[in-house]
């Protein structure tokens, strides 16, 4: 604790003062360029990661970046998913996965989470992507099953945000563009889905125009008439 103590009063010594306009004029309103869902883990750290500054990130974490699917619970993840794209007008929502994650153990071996049964609960919408890599990847060593189950996990959490009728709507009208992202921790390389080719990529080959959504709220008009 002393550890973090000292944190806060650096940055109240050292790092607030040059910053003092930014932060009043972030007081009252927020304006942030993306929600950011990603791994409750420690090794993760959004802002360092994206080079981002107060008030850029509007930042949601749980263990193993899980999205429930709307109308499943009620909880703090659809809430903010719905207040970040409504309220904030959000443009850019962000799923972010990481290699050693521990809740993607949990999902890949369940056993070892019995005596956590809120743990256990949770995890079960990492489900899945278990499935899809247990019958597409049945013949991989352990840790190579982990590593495909990081990435598979961040695309069925995308399939679980577009049930999200808040997203669904945005994304029908072209106000809302979604990407996943697997963060290395040990390289720093981060990889984005790339749905075109069904493949993660380097993210500096990744064109985030291909996740621009064409607007079809007048697909059907003709039908209508």
């Amino acid at each position: 604790m002393d550890r973090i103590l000292e944190g806060v009063a650096k940055f109240q010594r050292d790092v607030y003062p040059p910053q003092r306009e930014l932060f009043e004029q972030l007081a009252n309103r927020q304006s942030p360029r993306a929600l950011f869902i990603t791994c409750a883990d420690s090794r993760v750290v959004p802002d360092l990661i994206t080079q981002v500054g107060p008030g850029e990130l509007f930042i949601c974490r749980n263990a193993g970046n899980m999205i429930p699917s709307h109308g499943e619970v009620n909880g703090g993840v659809s809430a903010t998913i719905e207040y970040a794209v409504v309220a904030l007008k959000i443009r850019h929502i962000i799923v972010c996965g990481h290699t050693d994650c521990g809740a993607m153990k949990g999902v890949l071996h369940p056993e070892t989470t019995d005596s956590m049964p809120t743990v256990k609960s949770w995890l079960a919408y990492g489900e899945m992507a278990r499935r899809v890599v247990e019958q597409a990847y049945p013949d991989l060593t352990d840790e190579a099953k982990l590593h495909a189950l990081i990435g598979e996990n961040v695309v069925a959490q995308l399939d679980h945000l577009k049930t999200h009728p808040s997203v669904a709507a945005s994304l029908a009208t072209g106000n809302l563009c979604i990407h996943g992202w697997v963060y290395h921790i040990r390289s720093g390389v981060v990889e984005a889905w790339d749905a075109q080719v069904g493949q993660f990529v380097p993210i500096e080959e990744y064109n985030p125009e291909s996740a621009t959504p064409k607007p079809r709220v007048h697909r059907f008009a003709e039908v209508a008439r």
